[in-house]
């Protein structure tokens, strides 16, 4: 059975980057950077987009035991291309057009597409990604305090 990334292929490996980068990009993001491409290609619908909730799992310290944390909403849909090739994609939140999008990207990513939908949706989304996650840490940066021990000086 694969568990680690480090048992995956290559392929698995890339693909769960991309997965993870759509499902959590900004609402609306994918579907405006998408559209720089040009005009969709023709999909039929495996599964239409459909909201739900799923049981998002924790763990305290990142090591302990599993415990149900709460629901999150989330979208999934998947789609196939006239070539064949299947995309999927699960999606924070409600949007059906951004699980449409996420799904249209991973389909493109498998066919040889892939170098332009890189290029065009998903180095942005990486970019963007990058730049909150350090805005995020600079921000906590700022309210980090430097305890310190000082010698009283009555020994």
């Amino acid at each position: 059975m694969l568990d680690t990334p480090s048992d995956l292929p290559p392929e698995a490996t890339a693909r769960r980057g991309w997965m993870g980068l759509l499902a959590k990009a900004p609402t609306g993001r994918v579907a405006e950077l998408l559209a720089a491409l040009g005009p969709r290609p023709a999909t039929t619908w495996l599964r239409a987009p459909e909201s739900g909730s799923v049981m998002v799992r924790g763990r305290a310290g990142g090591t302990g035991a599993a415990f149900n944390l709460g629901e999150m909403t989330i979208t999934r849909c998947a789609l196939r291309l006239p070539c064949g090739t299947v995309g999927h994609a699960y999606i924070q939140g409600r949007s059906k057009p951004c699980a449409e999008a996420a799904a249209l990207v991973d389909a493109l990513m498998q066919t040889d597409q892939a170098p332009k939908v890189e290029a065009a949706v998903l180095a942005p989304l990486r970019a963007e990604a990058h730049s909150r996650r350090a805005r995020r840490a600079a921000k906590a940066e700022a309210t980090k305090v430097d305890f310190f021990t000082m010698v009283r000086g009555d020994d």
